[in-house]
């Protein structure tokens, strides 16, 4: 990295009319400093900003630019549907391709509706839970990130049956009331919860592998856990799988893992990087949903044809080529390899967490199984790692509490520059 004077004038200019300068938070760069760096285009497992500098990036927008950045099967697809126009406010041919390849794909899906985030998926899905078993009360874990809607910003309160309460303004203690927490890869704690909540728990909401606290996978016979109590409770199992559908397989963590929800929420990587979300789940859960059912939901550009014609390319890609999640696991193999190998000749303690090609280093010697362990990672070195893995043309998740999401347009010969970056990184990280 060189020359990045047009990034910082834009982000000044931008904080003059966008709240902090960016239209989300992380990327204002305040967890590691230094100002954003603005880019203007992308191309394989490239990205270039606005000062013309080039980075191999390791985020592919936060997770749907599997193939790398404008793959030409995507750009193809979506110059070809707008020809066509944006869009309709009507049904399309498409979005019945869509559907069916998705119950296709995902072992726990029969119906599915879609939406235009992840943050409306998760709402609804909720909602349909609610409408579904009469219940109002839902558990979520501490560390796991659903968007922003109100009842999902809850922070923890002072034990596993305390109910939450806002973790942002603007959000009221009567729909914080409603939320309950648990820390994640605990059963006990989650089946306390159950039992001081006993009839009014409508649904349980979780990442199967975390990725908003760092990636973070779950214990073994946890999830098997949580479907058991499910069952036993009447309680709607909600997995989602906005990050890890069809990113750790073709039918996302639920398969690669083995255990199977009530209900999946989707998004990024099935509008192959366009706006775009999805809920879907059992025929009779389902059926609920208007104009089938009493449980209302509505959107004007769901469905959109250019999303739709993008999510339909990769997906069929992805289910027609399996092979990508060898790739994958390969590249991610190699990288946290290589990242271990260079902790073991520096004497450094830290955690490497890595699934599939979904991995984070978290800069703490405790072993990361959930938000508290997370939170021990030493944010001011990882800062400096960020830094100057930046000088050396890679960019990374600005915060340490994001998983890494990998591509297929990595190569060797681009792993073998990030790793060589990372070890000076980490000395220039821990030095002092």
């Amino acid at each position: 990295m060189s020359e990045t004077s047009r990034s910082r004038s834009l982000f000044a200019k931008a904080r003059n009319f966008i709240p902090g300068g960016v239209n989300s938070p992380v990327r204002a760069f305040k967890a590691v400093g230094g100002n954003p760096i603005f880019i203007k285009r992308a191309d394989g497992a490239y990205i270039y900003d606005e000062d013309g500098n080039e980075y191999i990036e390791l985020i592919n927008s936060w997770g749907p630019m599997i193939l790398g950045h404008n793959h030409p099967l995507i750009r193809e697809a979506v110059i070809k549907a707008m020809e066509n126009g944006t869009s309709f406010g009507a049904p399309t041919a498409r979005e019945v391709e869509m559907a069916e390849l998705i119950t296709q794909m995902v072992p726990s899906v029969e119906k599915v509706r879609m939406v235009n985030s992840g943050t409306e998926a998760t709402m609804s899905a909720i909602r349909v839970a609610r409408g579904y078993t009469g219940k109002d009360k839902f558990i979520k874990f501490e560390g796991h990130y659903h968007g922003h809607g109100d009842s999902f910003l809850i922070a923890a309160g002072s034990g596993a049956i305390t109910m939450g309460h806002p973790d942002s303004p603007g959000v009221t203690k009567g729909t914080a009331k409603d939320t309950l927490l648990a820390p994640f890869n605990d059963l006990e704690a989650v089946k306390k919860v159950v039992e001081a909540n006993k009839g009014e728990v409508a649904a349980i909401i979780l990442e199967p592998v975390a990725g908003n606290m760092g990636c973070v996978l779950p214990e073994p016979g946890f999830l098997e856990g949580l479907r058991q109590l499910c069952d036993k409770e009447g309680i709607v199992l909600i997995f989602d799988e906005v990050m890890t559908g069809f990113r750790l397989a073709t039918g996302g963590a639920q398969q690669y893992l083995g255990v199977k929800p009530d209900m999946t929420t989707l998004g990024k990587i099935i509008g192959g990087g366009m706006p775009v979300g999805a809920y879907g789940g059992r025929k009779e859960i389902m059926d609920y949903v208007s104009p089938e059912g009493p449980v209302y939901q509505a959107g004007t550009l769901s469905g959109n044809p250019i999303a739709m014609a993008a999510g339909l390319a990769i997906l069929n890609h992805l289910h027609e080529t399996p092979d990508v999640y060898k790739t994958l696991e390969h590249t991610g193999s190699k990288i946290v390899n290589g990242i271990k190998d260079s902790l073991t000749t520096l004497g450094l303690p830290f955690t490497v967490n890595h699934v599939g090609s979904m991995y984070s280093l978290f800069f703490t010697e405790q072993k990361v199984t959930d938000f508290e362990s997370a939170k021990t990672s030493d944010t001011v070195a990882f800062g400096k790692y960020f830094q100057e893995m930046l000088k050396s043309g890679i960019y990374l998740a600005p915060s340490q509490y994001e998983s890494l999401f990998l591509s297929t347009a990595l190569k060797d010969t681009h792993i073998d520059q990030f790793l060589s970056a990372n070890e000076r990184a980490l000395k220039a990280a821990v030095k002092g």
